[in-house]
């Protein structure tokens, strides 16, 4: 199973105005052991502005986005430094990825960061992810990590996000205000309830940047793209083993589509490039029996298209077998037709994978 967790500001401060080691430290232990128990995990964190205002010393800043920035940048290169110290404590790599909504929005750049986040997992080292806030302006920012990391699930296609806050999840209404507020267990109608919304609503502390609202926000969207989401409270004891072993635990939001239901629908309802990819009868066997497309299938490319196009699949009759997002080009794919997958370095000088259109990223028509 594959992990998405997010983790917030007032939980990695456990709502002072330090960020707080000891809680990091019991992160890694449960992120450790869900490792080796063979799942795959990513973190979203925020924190940076928390620790840049503290090794700042809490400096009083103009309002606006550069001040946040400088802040950010000072405090995003310590946030990882705490991160590696300690999961290093475990035996555990990280590696730092910054994104912004333009990496996710231009077609190349999700893919180039899919591919990225894929090989990281798939070599045990743990992705930490947070806003590039040092150089996004109100343009191309996400403008917090509750959605940024629906949309990271979105593209590795997660089993499940977590989203870890401050609360036991979300309530009718403010529990913070509302002593009859009750916790929401569970959401599975296709549109969730306008009271819900409006209980939601308002911000969070005052160092983080959401509040119950994006994370509501958050959880629609990752749902939608088939990805089962939980909302919990961070502090609560072995919250995330007890999670992945099946324990109800916070509010959990059931996924609307499959994931596989979703890709297809967005390769046959996505935009369709011009392009078309022949392949010869070995090839088309290799298709309806649920594999991945490779060089060597291929006999002819015709039309204009891209890496991470949605192009068209023929057999040599000329007849439409299938559509998929391509790994290579146009011209790359022009130069790879016939060969072998271990001569696609050697021809390009690079290489996206041994397929030319993965199974995963193919609907057979």
């Amino acid at each position: 199973m594959l992990i998405v967790i997010k983790i917030g500001t007032s939980t990695l401060t456990s709502g002072t105005n330090k960020i707080t080691p000891p809680l990091i430290v019991e992160l890694a232990r449960q992120v450790t052991a869900i490792q080796e128990a063979g799942h795959q995990v990513i973190l979203v964190s925020s924190g940076a502005m928390a620790a840049g205002r503290e090794k700042l010393g809490y400096p009083q800043l103009p309002k606006g986005l550069p001040a946040k920035q400088m802040v950010s940048a000072v405090g995003q290169p310590r946030l990882m430094a705490i991160y590696e110290q300690i999961f290093a404590l475990y035996g555990r790599t990280v590696a730092q990825v910054l994104l912004t909504r333009a990496d996710l929005a231009d077609r190349r750049r999700y893919l180039n960061a899919r591919s990225t986040l894929t090989a990281l997992i798939e070599h045990g080292i743990l992705p930490i992810i947070n806003e590039n806030d040092t150089v996004a302006t109100e343009e191309i920012r996400v403008g917090d990590n509750d959605n940024l990391s629906a949309l990271v699930a979105n593209v590795v296609e997660a089993d499940m996000l977590v989203l870890l806050t401050d609360q036991q999840g979300l309530f009718t209404a403010d529990p913070r205000n509302d002593p009859d507020a009750k916790l929401v267990e569970e959401v599975t109608e296709p549109e969730i309830h306008p009271a819900l919304w409006e209980a939601a609503g308002g911000n969070g502390t005052s160092l983080g940047t959401g509040g119950m609202v994006t994370k509501l926000q958050a959880a629609d969207l990752a749902r939608r793209s088939g990805t089962a989401v939980v909302i919990a409270q961070g502090t609560e004891p072995n919250v995330l083993v007890r999670l992945v072993d099946g324990e109800r635990i916070g509010t959990h939001f059931a996924p609307i589509l499959s994931t596989l239901e979703s890709r297809k629908r967005y390769i046959l309802s996505g935009r369709l490039s011009p392009g078309q990819i022949t392949v010869n009868d070995g090839a088309a066997v290799a298709l309806k029996r649920g594999g991945s497309l490779l060089p060597i299938g291929v006999t002819q490319v015709s039309g204009e298209f891209d890496r991470g196009d949605t192009v068209r699949v023929l057999d040599e009759t000329g007849r439409e077998l299938a559509r998929g997002i391509t790994s290579y080009s146009c011209t790359d794919l022009t130069r790879l037709r016939g060969r072998h997958s271990d001569d696609i370095e050697s021809l390009l000088g690079y290489d996206y994978g041994d397929e030319v259109i993965h199974r995963n990223d193919l609907v057979l028509l």
